[in-house]
């Protein structure tokens, strides 16, 4: 049986009148009440019907970017390289046109990019594109395949920059744990065997990702360490890579090479290896992940593992106007580029 506007304004405790002005968005309502409509419209999986409906499967010229943290150069490279999409190419006329890209900061809280991916869908995008590491729960991922699948139903592409493949959605894949392995085996081609791991947020794909390309590089070469004690876990920023060293420190001094989970966090590894007197890379050698602007300036400069941001969040921005042909089973790897730099080298032998 079809769910009516009756039945929208039953489950939201207010008039039909009132839930026809949420949906119109042409009267101001308060901001409770209409999130309590449109909460109500999304559990009732209510569509707009009869005359309407041709209205409601309409696009806008609105294209919604998810970030974790619009702060983070990470995401910011990625936004700004779909944003700079948004607009019509030289010599196109028309066809697509130009589209307002709204940059919606998550936070890292899986409850708010659900609500935009709701709020979203009632402005009718042309597009959402997705960045970042997953939450690692069930529940939270049958929820966003949800709204992924809602949301292409009434013609609004969605694209996943750096995230893992869901139905209904285009999807460009960090290749993290290659990129993780790689960089580990570079530090064992060295002559590194006492190596601690800065990692991320224990709930994120991004982090589980990195973390085992590492472990797996460990273990292809017979390195006979206790890896969970050697593994720090902790936010994508570079205090929790301070203090995440401290600690690697406490549980083993003997320690001669770090790998953080991402450049900013190893910007936090060198400064607490400084003020501990160590030197990088003669006494501990420091690698991170991504190959942020800044990774090439540190001092020493940062081994890394280049991700190219700019050009992935180019191609998130192209596949989501559909400027560009979708890739094989609508899956596309982004490869990681070892860059060798100053802050790894000893020991050998």
């Amino acid at each position: 049986m079809a769910v009516t506007l009756a039945n929208v304004a039953a489950r939201a405790r207010v008039s039909a009148a009132t839930v026809s002005r949420v949906l119109s968005g042409n009267y101001p309502v308060a901001e409770s009440t209409r999130t309590r409509v449109l909460r109500a419209v999304d559990e009732l999986e209510y569509v707009v019907n009869g005359p309407a409906s041709a209205l409601a499967a309409a696009t806008s010229d609105l294209v919604g970017v998810l970030v974790n943290d619009i702060a983070d150069p990470f995401f910011g490279i990625i936004a700004g390289a779909v944003q700079a999409e948004m607009v019509t190419p030289a010599g196109e006329s028309g066809r697509g046109g130009e589209k307002l890209a709204v940059i919606c900061n998550t936070g890292g809280s899986p409850e708010r990019e659900l609500n935009y991916l709701t709020l979203l869908q009632r402005q009718r995008a042309a597009a959402v594109v997705l960045t970042g590491g997953a939450v690692e729960h069930p529940d939270h991922a049958a929820a966003v395949a949800t709204k992924a699948s809602r949301l292409a139903a009434s013609g609004t592409r969605v694209v996943l920059c750096g995230r893992p493949p869901i139905e209904d959605a285009t999807t460009l894949a960090f290749d993290n744990r290659g990129g993780a392995r790689r960089l580990t085996e570079h530090l064992l081609t060295l002559g590194h065997r006492r190596i601690g791991y800065v990692a991320g947020p224990a709930e994120r794909t991004t982090t589980r990702h990195r973390l085992e390309g590492h472990r797996a590089a460990l273990a292809a070469a017979g390195v006979d360490q206790d890896t969970e004690r050697l593994t720090v876990h902790g936010l994508y920023d570079r205090a929790s890579g301070y203090d995440a060293t401290l600690e690697l420190l406490r549980r083993d001094r003997s320690l001669t090479a770090i790998v953080a989970a991402n450049d900013t966090i190893a910007l936090g590894v060198c400064a607490a290896l400084r003020d501990q007197g160590l030197r990088i890379p003669e006494d501990v050698s420091v690698a991170g992940f991504d190959d942020l602007p800044f990774s090439a300036d540190a001092v020493p400069a940062l081994t890394t593992m280049r991700l190219p941001l700019h050009e992935a969040g180019a191609r998130a921005g192209r596949l989501a106007l559909g400027r560009e042909p979708q890739p094989p089973g609508g899956v596309a790897m982004v490869r990681a580029e070892l860059m060798a730099r100053a802050s790894t080298a000893p020991p050998r032998g």
